[in-house]
């Protein structure tokens, strides 16, 4: 039984892919430890439902400072991001970092696996201690959000951890074959190995007739700008048939008023904005709708490269899929051909046409989602990554440490 971590900056309740990896490790024999940071004592206690009985352990670090101790934690990161903007760069501009480092050097591990940017940082320092440290890509974090969101990130040294670990770690992962390609032609290091973000089968697919009206679906961990929210609404509102938009997530400051008040009144009814669910639930509740709206922006280098959770959670609930045209989702057009319909929110008119055509069709509609299931079955489940995922750390583990 070999002793590995897993560490994350996020709570396992909102990022479910080292989630997979640590159950899968477990089930496989292995001794597995997810560290991660404490976000607020509402997530605290539904990480603890959430890992209840699973085989492994988890350590959440950080606390949560209450008065004084919490009030001095926000300056400390608001002068980190200040001095990160004036030219003095610091990873302490993303988060507290000294207690998940502090932890992370006193677990022994055989193996540390690092998701994210400040494990990231950890599992460089690891490396150099002489740890055996893998990485997973599942984005590129120097080349990910808004450029408003980017001023206040230490991408230089982003970008040299990341070239550490994809030069030097045990093996490296990522979620498609065109983000793989691209961390390998900037790094010159070897192409990450593919794992999807695909999940396990749920036995609960969509099926039966459409919704009345028929209902896309949207959802991710913010409910903001720079997600093609207000490019789908735009053509949305030029389409005759009718139909439902639901959108999950936590919003914004003031973007759910902004983009209801954008709305005609007519269109503005139909929405429904529903607040983040436990993870255990989101399948089932997906597959209450009938298309998934997958609408990355491909002008964010990462967004363009990556395959996310929820073109995927789609396929796994049986939903027809509309999706912007990026890397990462042609790629997953090019296996699942008959469950996507790409779209160009750059032109509304023939956007709303393609809409039309797809809810106001219903045999076609039913064809997709059968489509998109046979797609998860066939293709993106996490039955079908799991193997894969072991046999890499089981190479890991079988050469030497650095």
């Amino acid at each position: 039984m070999s002793r590995i971590l897993i560490m994350s900056s996020g709570s396992p309740c909102r990022n479910p892919r080292p989630l997979k990896e640590v159950g899968t490790l477990g089930r496989a024999g292995h001794d597995v430890t997810l560290l991660t940071v404490s976000e607020s004592p509402a997530l605290d206690a539904e990480e603890r439902r959430l890992v209840a009985g699973q085989p492994f352990r988890h350590e959440s670090v950080g606390g949560n400072p209450a008065g004084p101790a919490r009030f001095i934690r926000r300056v400390r990161q608001r002068l980190a991001v200040q001095a990160t903007v004036a030219g003095f760069p610091t990873l302490h501009a993303l988060g507290p970092a000294g207690p998940l480092r502090r932890r992370a050097l006193e677990l022994p591990a055989d193996l540390t696996i690092v998701h994210n940017e400040i494990p990231f940082w950890i599992g460089c320092d690891l490396l150099r201690s002489g740890r055996k440290v893998a990485a997973d890509f599942e984005d590129w974090h120097s080349e990910d959000l808004l450029p408003t969101d980017r001023r206040g990130r230490p991408l230089g040294l982003l970008r040299g951890l990341e070239h550490q670990l994809l030069h030097h770690a045990a093996y490296t992962t990522t979620t498609s074959v065109a983000l793989s390609a691209a961390l390998a032609a900037r790094s010159g290091a070897p192409p990450p190995h593919v794992l999807t973000n695909s999940f396990p089968l749920q036995p609960d697919p969509r099926s039966g007739p459409p919704g009345s009206p028929p209902a896309f679906f949207w959802f991710s961990q913010t409910l903001g700008r720079g997600r093609g929210l207000e490019e789908f609404c735009a053509a949305w509102v030029l389409t005759k048939q009718p139909s439902r938009l639901v959108l999950l997530g936590q919003p914004s400051p003031g973007f759910d008023r902004e983009l209801l008040t954008r709305l005609p009144p007519a269109f503005a009814s139909r929405i429904t904005l529903r607040p983040l669910v436990p993870p255990p639930e989101l399948p089932a509740l997906i597959a209450q709708h009938d298309v998934g709206l997958a609408l990355e922006q491909s002008w964010i280098v990462n967004r363009d490269l990556t395959i996310t959770n929820k073109i995927l959670q789609y396929l796994n609930a049986g939903l027809a899929v509309v999706a912007t045209p990026t890397a990462g989702q042609r790629e997953v057009l090019a296996r699942a051909p008959g469950a996507v319909r790409l779209i160009d929110l750059a032109a509304p008119a023939a956007t709303a046409a393609a809409l039309d055509e797809l809810i106001g069709d219903p045999a076609r509609l039913a064809t997709m989602q059968r489509s998109a299931r046979t797609a998860a079955e066939t293709s993106y489940s996490w039955e079908r990554e799991a193997p894969g995922l072991v046999a890499l750390v089981a190479a890991a583990l079988a050469r030497p440490a650095p």
